[in-house]
């Protein structure tokens, strides 16, 4: 008989991010990847997720998790006098599934509430390969409502998912997971200057491991 293939999930970490932040909790991705794997047989997670220097200690820690990383360089700006990161990760998600790894798993689990996504569901879903949508919140977009069926709220699981930690710990916690708000794919080796915007790079075709 022939092996069966494991599952696979696609994680856009700003939606998801700021989306549970938005509600008042934070997730613990060491208990959000352990879910994936038990509840769903996710073999591979991939987090598409926004390079910012000085962050190698969030990067380690998730990878610790289980979490195949996939970066994109970022450009910081001004607006209304405030310091922005931007990044986005829409395209380099979207390949990641249906192109670069679909021949590789079984089902994919897409975790974003972003009605960008809707092309890519229903691509998977004419291949018989969509097997969950996992959305923040009930806020996510009006593009997503044909697949109702297929939506699971993260903030649904907030017992099993949310992370325990102290004041001190939560002072540390939120500076960290800053980069989880943006979000992307590239070169981990292009980081964004503190001044300066950068130029995209070539989108690279697979995580690369942060030392």
């Amino acid at each position: 008989m022939p092996k069966t293939k494991p599952n696979y999930a696609f994680i856009d970490s700003q939606n998801l991010n700021l989306g549970v932040r938005s509600a008042g909790w934070q997730i613990d991705y060491r208990k959000l990847r352990l879910y994936l794997k038990n509840k769903y047989n996710v073999q591979k997670a991939y987090l598409f997720i926004g390079m910012i220097e000085n962050n190698q200690r969030l990067y380690t820690a998730l990878q610790s998790a289980g979490f195949i990383l996939i970066f994109k360089p970022t450009v910081r700006y001004f607006e209304n006098g405030k310091e922005t990161v931007k990044g986005n990760v829409d395209a380099e998600l979207v390949l990641h599934a249906a192109a670069v790894t679909f021949a590789d798993y079984d089902k994919a689990i897409i975790i974003s509430g972003d009605g960008d996504f809707a092309c890519l569901h229903e691509f998977l879903e004419e291949k018989a390969k969509l097997l969950h949508i996992m959305t923040p919140n009930a806020k996510y977009s009006q593009l997503l409502k044909p697949f109702a069926s297929r939506i699971i709220r993260v903030d649904t699981l907030k017992s099993k998912l949310s992370l325990n930690v102290s004041k001190h710990q939560k002072s540390q916690h939120r500076r960290s997971v800053e980069t989880l708000g943006v979000s992307g794919n590239g070169d981990a080796s292009s980081v964004a200057k503190k001044t300066a915007k950068v130029k995209n790079q070539p989108s690279s075709r697979r995580g690369k491991k942060v030392q």
